[in-house]
Parts: structure tokens; sequence; C-alpha cells
């Protein structure tokens, strides 16, 4: 038995956030309803076209789940919702800020006639606040949280190349969910979630807001490096590819002069001698490191520093993630199907003997709308005049 399986989670949702947070509710056995607007869907199914025509995000963050299509603003729309949610622990919603509230579906709206419902809602900035109404990107959340102005070069900010924004609030939606569902079970009473991905982002700004305490300087850009430790981070062999390095302590800074740069007297060096001094000589060092690794191969570098027991990584595409070895090793593929086919999908990180994950079908757009209309009592006809009427 899966941990959540009989419960049922409705959601409102597109894009990234809430999508990923419901998934991993899916993975554990929850029933997800997902409601899509009729013929357009969540938008993130036209995102792009690079999984046999279907979008990169949408496979990644939508397995397992049922589609419902429903035009939520019409009126026998939020009869059929107001149905759905008599039987559901949970809904989840990440529209437009304002919008669920105007549709009759705030806690507070909720709360009396489903007392054991949890409702959790997913935005830029949170229910209240001078920025509860500002459209919240990824990209904008990122900037807004500090994020960009310490990643990148020193010349040019950078974005994290994947949405860590929205999958950062999806990762604490789906934290505080599992937690009110265990809170339920002792007190049958449900509550209101208010996540933002504001404060999802700041709060995974760790070091770098401390390091930056009272006024201090903030940590800089440095690009893949490591901004306060050095050496760590990326540096060129001789045949051209980049090998990921990283120091931590003295210990490690003499065996790695010893054993890898075979200049054990680089140890006692006063340019180098302690992490701050080099961080401050960081281009004089790094310029010594590299004369070292231009004779030798990425594989010989890693080889030397695997020796010398120096972490160490490989830098890798994303057609290396697909054939990592580790990953075959450890039997993390499995496949899911979705309406053009299996596709290879990683299992949930966090590998149990407890049970398997759901890893069932990436649902094509309204698949499951009249399975589940037949369970809220619709007949045949009603269904048909629900087509004809536009609400679903």
């Amino acid at each position: 038995m899966r941990p959540l399986e009989g419960i049922t989670v409705v959601t409102l949702e597109h894009a990234i956030a809430a999508p990923f947070c419901t998934r991993q509710l899916a993975d554990l056995g929850a029933r997800v309803i997902k409601i899509e607007r009729p013929r357009v869907g969540d938008f993130a199914r036209a995102y792009d076209e690079r999984v046999r025509g279907l979008a990169s995000h949408f496979v990644w963050s939508n397995r397992s789940k049922e589609s419902l299509t429903l035009d939520v603003k019409h009126p026998e729309a939020q009869k059929l919702l107001g149905k759905l949610l008599e039987q559901a622990d949970v809904l989840v919603q990440n529209l437009a800020p304002g919008a669920a509230a105007r549709l009759g579906l705030s806690y507070e709206a909720l709360c009396d006639k489903h007392p054991g419902l949890i409702v959790c809602d997913i935005s830029g900035y949170g229910a209240d606040g001078p920025y509860r109404d500002k459209k919240a990107y990824d990209l904008l959340i990122q900037s807004e949280s500090g994020f960009l102005s310490i990643t990148g070069s020193p010349d040019e900010p950078a974005k994290a190349g994947c949405s860590i924004a929205d999958i950062s609030a999806g990762m604490y939606a789906y934290t505080n969910i599992l937690a009110a569902l265990l809170q339920r079970a002792r007190t049958q009473k449900g509550c209101q979630i208010d996540v933002s991905m504001l404060e999802s982002m700041v709060e995974w700004m760790s070091y770098p807001l401390y390091y930056a305490f009272d006024g201090a300087t903030p940590p800089p850009r440095a690009g893949a490096a490591h901004a306060t430790i050095y050496p760590y981070g990326p540096f060129q062999a001789g045949d051209g590819k980049t090998v990921m390095l990283g120091l931590q302590n003295e210990r490690e800074w003499g065996t790695f002069c010893d054993k890898v740069l075979d200049k054990p007297e680089l140890a006692h060096d006063p340019r180098f001698s302690s992490n701050s001094k080099r961080v401050a000589a960081r281009n004089e060092l790094r310029a010594l490191i590299i004369d070292v690794f231009s004779g030798l191969t990425a594989d010989q570098v890693i080889a030397k520093l695997d020796n010398a027991q120096i972490a160490n990584a490989h830098m890798n595409d994303m057609h290396d993630v697909w054939q990592h070895p580790q990953l075959k090793a450890r039997q993390r593929w499995t496949e899911v199907n979705t309406p053009a086919g299996p596709i290879p999908a990683l299992l949930p990180p966090g590998k149990t003997d407890a049970f398997e994950p759901r890893m069932d079908p990436v649902p094509a757009l309204g698949e499951h709308t009249e399975i589940i209309l037949q369970e809220l009592g619709c007949s045949a006809d009603d269904i048909s005049r629900l087509h004809e009427a536009g609400v679903i």
C-alpha cells in the first residue's frame, strides 16, 4: 500500500509549482484530479514539443494524474466542482492572484462546508502584503529573492537553468500538505496553507543571506566556482574537458598539493596558507592549477583526485545524465506511458522497500472527464449536454 492511497487531491494548476507538488502526491499514491480548461488545458502543454510532440515541462510534472476539463466560471461547472470537493481531502491551486477567491474556492469560503479539507494556495508573493497582486514568473522570483545577485559571472548575472523558484515552492507545498494530512489524522480538521515562491526562494538563500548579515559585503558572483571557498569549482584539463573539484579544509589542501599537483611545497606557501588567502589569490592559484592540469586528460585528473580522496565530478551535459552509470547501476530509470507512447522517467528520489512509487501515464487533455463525471452521477445525456454547452 502506498502512503497516500485513499487521499483525493483536486487541483486547479498550471505551469510548474502546483503541478510538481501534486505529481509528488500522486507518486505516493494519492488520486490527483487535474482540472483543465476545455480545448486548451494547462498552458504548459504548449511550452514545446520536445518529447515526441509533447511538452518537456508537462510530461515531467503531470504523470499519474487524471485530467478533467471544466470551465470553472460556468455555473454548471461550479456545481460539479462542489460535488468533487465533497470527496476531496486536498485542494491545490496556483491560479492568478485572487482568482480562486472569486470562484468561491478560498479556504474561508470552503471550511464550514468541508471542515476536513486542506486548501493549499501557491502564489508568487503570498496571500497578503504589498506584492500580493503582482504577477510572478520563475525568473522574476529568482531576481526578487536575490538569487540572481549571487549567480553568474562577475560581469553578468545568470538565471538557474531549471525553474528553481517554481520547484522550491512546489516542494514546500508538498511537504506542508504531508504535514497537514498528519495533523488532520489527529484533529480531524483541515487547514489553509499559503505558500509563497518568494519565501521559498529566500529560504534557499541560506548562507549568502547570512554572509551579508548586518550590512556586510554579499558574496560575489563567481561563475561555477564557489564564491568564498577556493579551489572549489571548474578547471579545464588538457583535452579541453572540464573537471569540478572542491576542497573543504586545510588537510585536503595539503593532500591536493602533494598528490594531485605534485607540488607539496605549495601547502606551506604563505600566499595560500588559509582559505581566505586562497580566495584572495584565486587568479594566481588558478593559473598554477591549470598549468598542471594542461598536461593531463580530464579522466587522468579525476583519477588523481580520486586517489587523493578529493571531491570531484564530471561536467556532464543532459546527454551524459541520460547515460549516467550511477543511475543505471541503481536501476533508477523506469518508463511511463503518454499520449505519444512510453517515455523513460526517473523514479522519485528516496528509495524505499516499503512501497513501489506510482508511475502511471501522463494524461491526455480531458482523458478522464467522462469517467469522473459518471462518478459524480452524471448520465450520458448530461455529459452530452455539458459538452454542447462548453462546460467540459
